[in-house]
């Protein structure tokens, strides 16, 4: 199985606001980097979406180690919540809707094709890649709030 080092980061200003999403994909010498944004998103979303658009550009199943610096998606998978948000029909402990379902049921169908190893890194905190990709995270957001300069924002 071909190994896949992903680097991962999201941005929002506002929280909801405009945001953006990184991602880093390197397997051996070679590279390849994606983002996007949204023009009203959350944090939570944009961290998301860069592990379910980078696993979404893997054309086979990889071992892929995501090394990230959000605790909401690794906990997700490490500390067994999406196990029982399954089981509970997609609520939370307090029988509350789970937030951002239709992209926690899309990481898990990619996941799904590949074996992952999930690695947390702090945020922040000097780790080349992981600035790396934060850097790119904060020019699709800058780029989405540029776009809608102005305009209310709506979640």
């Amino acid at each position: 199985m071909t190994q896949v080092e992903l680097w991962t980061d999201g941005a929002c200003s506002g929280n909801p606001g405009p945001g953006g999403w990184a991602a880093l994909l390197r397997m051996g010498k070679h590279e390849r980097v994606l983002s996007g944004g949204e023009a009203v998103t959350t944090n939570n979303r944009m961290e998301l979406t860069s592990v379910v658009e980078a696993l979404r550009a893997l054309r086979r199943p990889c071992h892929v180690r995501v090394h990230l610096d959000s605790s909401y998606v690794k906990n997700a998978f490490t500390n067994g919540w999406l196990a029982r948000w399954q089981r509970n029909g997609w609520t939370t402990a307090e029988k509350r809707p789970v937030k951002n379902r239709e992209l926690w049921q899309a990481l898990l169908a990619e996941t799904s094709r590949h074996s992952i190893e999930w690695v947390k890194v702090a945020g922040h905190a000097g780790v080349k890649l992981n600035e790396r990709v934060d850097r790119l995270a904060c020019a699709e957001r800058d780029r989405q709030a540029a776009r809608t300069r102005g305009t209310p924002a709506r979640l």
